[in-house]
């Protein structure tokens, strides 16, 4: 397998550090040749220092002009949106990692695409916001786009290039968070320590809440539906607290076939770094006698509000799932900061979801036009309920 040169947009996020490990384990596969990292300075010196990258990108300039006075000579270091838009353009790259959290990583994935180059995909708004001019434009360049997400990379795994016409269902397991057998009254209880403790997965503090309040598998449906072409209807969630089978995908003769492994990131991520190999690594290995049992609930919208929105705006399309997901982003912090408790935060989403009029096929701009219009709004029912 030839060396292929790799920018990692996040990459002091979760998925980032993890993608770092999967590189440094693959240095014979592997060049970095780009990192951002917002402003986590420490965790991003460490980075450098190891894997010498050709530039990177941090949030502010302040954050610049701090790590400027030690690799000015050696790296070229740019900050904000503009960065990150040549971070993502870079000259010689053969792969973007896009795993920046929110909105902030689609014009950057975009401009990747444009250029040509490949997407291992693990920032969900990318698709959730703009996933069919997305899916366009990169049928247009002739761009892969490379699931990292464990369920998704799994129906990846699983359909190996099936048609759709032989699609029955696609079905996502989700680990259902830390709350899922808990009652309406006692959501109401939750605060963030509870919350962000999850019984599976290390993840950021953002995926985690979303996790727990289940939007981060409505998230997931909408994904599955742009990146493999299946109409919504064929897309079911099922929770599996085991988290070992990573989804599932059932075909018209009512073959089922699924796809299983421990609950690593480094796994999907190595696969879609490294796709169609399959190099042998250090990981865990499932052992299915000393796991015992595997189970399977449906969830409850009615416990789980978040994930009933999701569908909804999944199925008015539009910008309809940029406004969802930009209340929930603001949901969501307001929520980590003490503003708002567990519950309220599908309250923010229904509220700003019910005010806007959905536009049929949006350019990129009324997206973000419709995004920046959502946080807006968001930010005063926050305001209100305070």
């Amino acid at each position: 397998m030839p060396m292929k040169k790799i920018v990692i947009l996040g990459s002091t996020g979760s998925i980032g550090v993890s993608t770092l490990e999967v590189a440094a384990a693959n240095r014979d596969r592997f060049r970095v040749v780009g990192l951002t990292g917002n402003n986590n300075l420490d965790l991003l010196e460490k980075q450098i220092q190891r894997f010498h990258p050709e530039v990177v990108v941090v949030g502010t300039v302040e954050a610049a002009a701090r790590l400027k006075k030690k690799y000015r000579q050696q790296i070229r270091i740019l900050h904000g949106p503009e960065g990150l838009l040549t971070a993502a353009t870079w000259t010689g790259v053969d792969l973007i990692v896009s795993s920046l959290i929110g909105a902030l990583g689609l014009e950057p994935t975009l401009a990747a695409i444009a250029k040509g180059r490949d997407i291992a995909l693990a920032n969900k708004e990318v698709l959730v916001m703009a996933g069919s001019i997305v899916m366009a434009e990169a049928s247009r360049r002739k761009v892969k786009i490379l699931p990292v997400d464990s369920e998704h990379s799994a129906l990846w795994q699983c359909l190996k290039n099936e048609p759709a016409k032989n699609v029955s269902r696609l079905i996502l397991t989700a680990s259902g968070g830390p709350f899922w057998q808990l009652s309406q009254q006692e959501l109401f209880f939750v605060d963030v320590t509870r919350t962000l403790a999850h019984p599976t997965w290390n993840m950021g503090r953002k995926v985690t809440v979303d996790s727990a309040t289940l939007m981060n598998k409505g998230f997931e449906v909408i994904e599955a539906h742009h990146l493999f072409g299946i109409e919504l209807a064929k897309i079911q969630i099922v929770i599996h607290p085991e988290s070992i089978v990573h989804s599932m995908v059932e075909f018209t003769d009512g073959s089922v076939i699924a796809q299983m492994a421990v609950p690593d990131m480094k796994l999907p991520i190595q696969y879609a770094l490294c796709y169609p190999d399959r190099p042998a690594n250090d990981l865990p290995k499932l052992d299915l006698a000393r796991t015992g049992k595997l189970t399977f609930t449906k969830p409850e919208f009615s416990r789980f509000p978040c994930l009933k929105y999701a569908f909804q705006a999944a199925r008015i399309g539009g910008t309809m799932p940029a406004v969802m997901s930009a209340a929930d982003e603001i949901a969501v912090q307001s929520f980590l900061e003490n503003k708002i408790g567990f519950i309220q935060i599908s309250k923010v989403i229904d509220n700003v979801m019910k005010k806007h009029k959905s536009i049929d096929r949006p350019t990129l701009s009324k997206i973000i036009k419709a995004a920046d219009w959502a946080r807006t709004e968001a930010k005063k029912y926050i305001k209100r309920l305070g």
